[in-house]
C-alpha cells in the first residue's frame, strides 16, 4: 500500500483521558509506523446542558480537512461522535460510538435523556444527522460487533467490525496467580466497579480488590466499600503508570471487568495478553465478544454473588485460571495493527 495523508479526528473532552484518547493516539502511531504521514485532529466536546450538543456538532461541519497548509489530505479517520460531521470527500468512520446518552442508554441510569417533548426532539434530531453523516462516508468501521449492531438498529446503515489492540500489546507479560483481583478503567456509572466491591462481600479472604483507576464515582465507590466493611480489602490506587499497571496485571489472580453494555474495552485484551482470566457479565457487550464462558473467564449474571462465585472458583483453582488465561491469550494475540490499517485505507 503506498504511503497516504492521513488525518485522524478526535472529539476531545478537556481534562479527561481515557479509552478514546488513546484509540485516536494509538492510531495515529500505528499509521505513521507504517510509513503514512499521519496527525491527529482535535477539537473540545461538551455535552451539558444539552443545547451544547448540536452546536459542538456544527463545529465539525464547518470545518473542511480537505488540505491543509497546501497539502492535500487523501483520507480522513473519523472515531466517535461528532467527528464525523467533518468534511471531507474520502471521509471514513472507525467508530467507537455515537452519542450513547440519546441512543441504547436513554431514559436509564446512565443518561440524562428522557422521554420529554424537548429531549424526543433532540433525540430523533441526533439520529436522522447521525445517518446523514456516517452515509456520507467511503467505508464506515465499528470497533466491536456491538457498536455494528446498535448502527444497523438505529441508522439502518451497515458496517464492518474492526477491533484494534491495546496500547500496552507489546509489553504485556504474564506472572503468579496472585492473591488479589484486578478491576482497571475509569470509575463511572456506566463501568459498575460498585458491582465489584459488592460482589467482595461474599469472596472469601484473602482475596483482595485492587481498583486501578479514577472518575467522578470514585468517592462513591470509596464510601460503599468502608460501609461493607471492606476496608482492608478492597485498595483504590487511583491512577497508574505503564510499568505499575503491567506489574499488576502480570500478577493479579484475574481480572474483573463487568461494564454495562461496553463498546469495546481494551481491558479484556490487555488481561488475555497478560494471560489472566476475564470476569464479566452477560449484559457488558464488547467483552463477550471475547470471553467465551468457562473457557478464559467467566460471564456472569450482573449480580454480586454471581461475581463473587466465579472469583472463588479461580481464587480456589490456580490452575483454572492459568488454563483460562493461555485461552484468553490464544484470542488475543489474534488482533493486530496490519490488518485495521489495510482496511481503513483500502
Amino acid at each position: 500500500m503506498s504511503a497516504q495523508t492521513v488525518l485522524v479526528c478526535e472529539a476531545q473532552v478537556p481534562f479527561v483521558h481515557g479509552g478514546a484518547e488513546v484509540h485516536a493516539r494509538e492510531l495515529v502511531r500505528a499509521l505513521q509506523a507504517r510509513g503514512h504521514a499521519a496527525e491527529l485532529v482535535s477539537v473540545p466536546f461538551k455535552w451539558y446542558p444539552k443545547e451544547e450538543i448540536l452546536p459542538h456538532a456544527a463545529a465539525w461541519r464547518l470545518l473542511d480537512l480537505s488540505e491543509s497548509n497546501g497539502r492535500p489530505v487523501d483520507v480522513v479517520i473519523a472515531t466517535k461522535f461528532p467527528t464525523y460531521f467533518v468534511r471531507h470527500p474520502r471521509k471514513v468512520a472507525w467508530l467507537l460510538h455515537q452519542y450513547r446518552a440519546a441512543y441504547e442508554l436513554c431514559d436509564t441510569v446512565f443518561s440524562d435523556f428522557t422521554h420529554t417533548e424537548s429531549d424526543v426532539g433532540l433525540r430523533d434530531k441526533l439520529i436522522r444527522l447521525d445517518t446523514q453523516m456516517l452515509g456520507e462516508c467511503r467505508r464506515v468501521c465499528t470497533i466491536a460487533r456491538n457498536i455494528s449492531a446498535r448502527l444497523q438498529k438505529f441508522n439502518a446503515l451497515s458496517s464492518v467490525p474492526l477491533y484494534p489492540p491495546p496500547r500496552l500489546a507489546g509489553r504485556l507479560r504474564s506472572g503468579p496467580y496472585g492473591d488479589y483481583v484486578l478491576s482497571v478503567g475509569r470509575i463511572e456509572s456506566v463501568k459498575r466497579v460498585e458491582l465489584i466491591v459488592r460482589a467482595m462481600r461474599f469472596v472469601a479472604p484473602p482475596t483482595r480488590l485492587l481498583v486501578a483507576g479514577v472518575g467522578s464515582q470514585r468517592e462513591n465507590v470509596e464510601r460503599e466499600a468502608a460501609h461493607a466493611g471492606l476496608a482492608d480489602r478492597v485498595a483504590f490506587l487511583g491512577a497508574v503508570h505503564d510499568e505499575e499497571l503491567l506489574r499488576l496485571y502480570s500478577e493479579a489472580l484475574c481480572v474483573v471487568y463487568p461494564p454495562y453494555d461496553e463498546d469495546y474495552g481494551y481491558v479484556t485484551l490487555e488481561a488475555f495478553l497478560s494471560r489472566k482470566p476475564v470476569v464479566t457479565c452477560e449484559d457488558s457487550g464488547g467483552p463477550n465478544e471475547f470471553v467465551v464462558n468457562e473457557r478464559n473467564g467467566f460471564v456472569c449474571r450482573p449480580e454480586p454473588e454471581a461475581v463473587a462465585a466465579a472469583i472463588n472458583r479461580l481464587a480456589q483453582d490456580r490452575r483454572l485460571a492459568a488454563s483460562m488465561g493461555d485461552a484468553g491469550f490464544e484470542a488475543a494475540a489474534r488482533v493486530t495493527w496490519d490488518g485495521v490499517i489495510e482496511t481503513l485505507l483500502a
